[in-house]
């Protein structure tokens, strides 16, 4: 029996253990000839440069695991290692694997991507302690040195933390992968694979923003605005934010999304529209002041006061109306950029009005257990729309890439079909389908 095999068929940890393993594995990845194929491209279209096929397996580090994935999902920084901006991902890997040892791995002329994944563990390093063979896993992003003295104070804080499946190989869109013991999370086990997998990028990094002592410490009554409220990040967001006893406004990009935004938890949904913000609004701080007057009025007409927090990761495009809109004593937090890293905003009303700004970067491996207990109470719920097969890996970041997606989209690794992998179904009843599966009325076709 392969090793595949005897994963699917739920085999023993002392079978996976006799099971060889495979010499090379299906992985999505980039291809290090294709790095200049954009060139002055206006439209890097993703589906030009991720590949499904075969890879090498590696050798195991001894902190490390080998995972064989079931579910994985397309986050952001997909998009950019595939369209190489704004910087190539095998730079990354090149100095990585500067550090020599077995980082040195890592600089191959592939890239397997993918930074989120739930599967199961089929091999231990020599040094793994707290894990064993045939373990339910969702892994962490967060890939940092626990040598290192900063990591004992805070994970995030690491010079060398690199972003699991973006600034290293051997990520988690794939059959099989490799992750340090440091990144590992037990899965909810009344969670699909796949739902398991929509967690720890989008769902740690909220949690890390708005709920930890390292982000904007949330409060009971605060009132929060959340843009992009309906997409992966914004969707935890406004469940947290909810379940926290906040004030959740949530910001969608048009009209066909405002129920989804009310649905995960937004008493107020306006959509961008509605307030002429574009792309472009960021390029002038004026426009951008005027763009916030309106939001302004229309969250103290709806709420009665200005935010506490603004959840920020638009980048460029909203970063200068946030910084605007927020109350005086206000925070900004914000872990991404995907309209453009360069912000322009009138610091007038920053340094005026005692305003901050907080970067919040993944979470650490406690704030990411601690985010998993939500889940497994069902405080909190997966915000899967859309499942794709990895052969279809191209499609489904392209839709990501066009924004043309709701919630998380889903990939199949080794998992045959969705709804594999509840551990736990008797939690799951309890909890509720509808409850676990708020987006479903909204993408009835969507799921395969």
């Amino acid at each position: 029996m392969s090793l595949s095999d005897a994963v699917l068929s739920g085999a023993s940890p002392e079978e996976l253990q006799r099971a060889p393993l495979p010499s090379h594995f299906t992985a999505a990845h980039l291809r290090v000839e294709d790095e200049g194929l954009f060139g002055d491209s206006e439209d890097k279209d993703v589906r030009r440069t991720l590949h499904v096929g075969e890879v090498p397996m590696p050798e195991l580090a001894p902190d490390e695991v080998l995972i064989a994935v079931m579910a994985s999902s397309v986050n952001y920084n997909t998009v950019w290692s595939a369209k190489f901006e704004p910087l190539s991902t095998f730079r990354f890997l090149r100095s990585y694997a500067r550090q020599g040892g077995w980082a040195t791995r890592h600089d191959q002329p592939f890239h397997v991507l993918g930074s989120d994944g739930s599967g199961v563990i089929v091999r231990v390093g020599t040094g793994v302690r707290r894990w064993r063979v045939g373990d339910h896993v969702i892994v962490s992003p967060a890939y940092v040195d626990d040598q290192e003295p900063a990591t004992q104070s805070d994970g995030m804080l690491s010079e060398n933390q690199l972003a699991w499946g973006f600034e290293t190989n051997y990520g988690g869109l794939a059959h099989y992968s490799v992750a340090r013991a440091s990144q590992l999370v037990p899965k909810p086990a009344h969670l699909t694979w796949e739902e398991g997998a929509s967690i720890p990028v989008c769902g740690g990094t909220a949690y890390r923003m708005l709920v930890s002592d390292r982000g904007a410490r949330m409060k009971q009554g605060d009132i929060v605005l959340i843009w992009g409220a309906s997409g992966g990040l914004g969707a935890y967001a406004a469940q947290l934010v909810k379940n926290g006893g906040g004030i959740a406004v949530g910001v969608v990009g048009s009209e066909s999304k405002t129920a989804i935004a009310r649905k995960l938890g937004c008493d107020v949904v306006i959509n961008r529209e509605e307030i002429g913000i574009g792309d472009d609004t960021g390029d002038d701080p004026e426009l951008a002041i005027k763009a916030g007057k309106r939001l302004g009025a229309i969250i103290r007409r709806e709420v009665g006061a200005d935010p506490h927090i603004a959840f920020e990761h638009v980048g460029r495009a909203t970063f200068g109306i946030s910084v605007f809109v927020v109350r005086r004593g206000g925070a900004v937090v914000t872990c991404g950029s995907s309209t453009g890293y360069h912000h322009e905003f009138d610091n007038r009303y920053l340094w005026m009005k005692l305003k901050r700004i907080i970067g919040s970067h993944i979470a650490n491996l406690q704030e990411m257990v601690e985010c998993a207990r939500l889940f497994e109470r069902g405080h909190i719920a997966p915000v899967v729309s859309e499942v794709h097969p990895l052969s279809e890996v191209g499609e489904a970041t392209r839709r990501v890439q066009l924004n043309q997606h709701i919630g998380k989209v889903g990939v199949l690794c080794l998992a045959p079909e969705p709804g594999l992998g509840v551990t736990a179904p008797e939690l799951r009843a309890r909890i509720g389908e509808d409850t676990l599966n708020p987006l479903r009325p909204f993408t009835p076709a969507a799921v395969r």
